[in-house]
């Protein structure tokens, strides 16, 4: 079945604990059949170079690759984004 090879990826950046992350989460319940969620954790060694990046902002979100949101979810522009990249 091919069907999730054609689902976005949607990438959160990440580390433990994160409670913005988890309510995050809970907000993009609903839309969890529509994407891939990738999570990174910037806290690991290889990830350091997100680290550096985004130490101060997470949660950050990345959809296909491009940056699309951090500190919260905005459903709307998440709507609007994730509808486009389907439509593609």
């Amino acid at each position: 079945c091919s069907a999730g090879a054609n689902k976005p990826v949607l990438t959160l950046f990440t580390k433990k604990p994160c409670p913005l992350c988890d309510e995050a989460k809970e907000v993009l319940e609903p839309y969890k059949r529509r994407f891939i969620l990738q999570e990174v954790d910037i806290t690991l060694p290889e990830n350091s170079a997100w680290y550096e990046k985004y130490k101060y902002d997470i949660p950050v979100f990345h959809l296909n690759g491009k940056f699309l949101m951090k500190h919260r979810v905005d459903t709307q522009k998440f709507e609007d984004r994730l509808r486009k990249v389907e439509l593609q």
